[in-house]
């Protein structure tokens, strides 16, 4: 039986990017049948039910596992139905944020970064949602800010990391700045000591909040996972794209954990950028991260198939890329549909190759290349 797979629809060109990445997911693609079921999170439709087709979406994740979410518009409004983010990461109990940075073949990046930077991170609490008010007036003035984390999240983050860190050959790198708040972010800081114990065979190399953000442009060839708190991952994560030159190369994973297992029961992917109204029905953007939000939920879903096709789509993006096949951003002139036929005929021959060979999926799962 197909595992069933939620496909959240969106706006302007975060939907037609969703359509092509979908072409990747034809079972005449990929070899093996993911059941895509539909859910119209359009503005339109969005406003419409009054945000309850984001609720009957979240309701279908939770069951079947699994999402996939193109980029949607936020109306400005007060009195509007807002983002569905929102809703979506509370509804599917989602806790932890992946992006990993990544080189893309001809894009230069910053520092001589080469080597994938993921940064797992809390999608809760911390400085957003915190209570705010200011006392006094003029030079007297003050301003006040309650924040919270748990320990059950930052042992979430932390555990993920270090499994993460295992399947991609990294190394678990940076922390919170524990040193100044031991008692607030100490216990992000306890919860990493934590999983090291529990994971002997991942290198750790603890650093402070500051000092990861300075240590990262020499990383080279290493690659790092990097856990942090809500905000501090929130400004890393847009570092870390950039100093691959583009996000293109980048998908985000929302995952979410059910009770006091440390095991994902919710997946949702989706590709960094917007909806990018400027390039709507031009077939001028770039598919490329995602398709890349395609094999990363691929990569978490169980079978040999299913993650040998997530590996598959992995390598045939970059190697696209890499024999000349490129969007304008990256300096080509191949259509929006151009690149993503290179991508799924560069995906059939490694399949038909690899089958041959008897070649397994190894740890070739989206959360190795999340």
């Amino acid at each position: 039986m197909p595992i069933a797979l939620e496909v959240l629809h969106g706006d302007q060109t975060g939907e037609e990017l969703l359509v092509e990445a979908l072409r990747v997911l034809d079972p005449a693609v990929i070899g093996t049948s993911v059941e895509l079921r539909h859910h119209d999170l359009g503005l339109e439709n969005r406003r419409a039910t009054r945000n309850q087709v984001v609720f009957e979406a979240s309701r279908a994740m939770r069951e079947t596992g699994y999402g996939l979410k193109a980029a949607t518009v936020t109306p400005e409004g007060q009195g509007d139905v807002g983002s569905p983010n929102a809703i979506l990461r509370a509804e599917v109990g989602g806790t932890v944020i992946l992006r990993t940075g990544r080189r893309i073949p001809g894009v230069v990046p910053i520092a001589g970064v080469s080597a994938p930077i993921s940064v797992v991170r809390m999608a809760v609490d911390d400085a957003y949602g915190a209570k705010e008010w200011r006392e006094g007036s003029g030079d007297d003035e003050v301003a006040f800010r309650t924040e919270r984390i748990s320990r059950a999240i930052c042992r979430e983050v932390s555990e993920f990391a270090f499994v993460h860190a295992g399947r991609t050959r990294a190394r678990v790198f940076g922390g919170p700045k524990y040193t100044v708040s031991p008692v607030y972010e100490g216990m992000l800081k306890e919860e990493m000591d934590a999983a090291a114990a529990r994971h002997p065979e991942v290198e750790y190399e603890p650093q402070l909040i500051d000092a990861t953000y300075a240590l990262l442009l020499n990383q080279g060839g290493d690659a790092v996972v990097v856990p942090t708190l809500n905000r501090d991952g929130d400004c890393m994560s847009d570092l870390v794209l950039g100093l691959f030159g583009s996000i293109a190369g980048a998908e985000s994973v929302l995952i979410g954990f059910t009770g006091d297992s440390l095991n994902p029961s919710v997946v949702m992917a989706e590709a960094p950028h917007g909806t990018a109204p400027a390039l709507q029905g031009k077939n001028l953007a770039n598919p490329m991260a995602m398709i890349l939000a395609c094999a990363s939920v691929l990569g978490f879903m169980p079978g040999d198939e299913v993650r040998l096709a997530s590996r598959a789509i992995y390598e045939a993006v970059f190697e696209t890329v890499r024999h000349g096949t490129r969007t304008a951003d990256l300096g080509g002139n191949a259509l929006t549909d151009q690149f993503t036929g290179a991508v799924i005929e560069a995906v059939g021959a490694k399949l038909e190759v690899w089958r041959s060979l008897g070649v397994g999926p190894l740890t070739s799962t989206g959360a190795a290349h999340g």
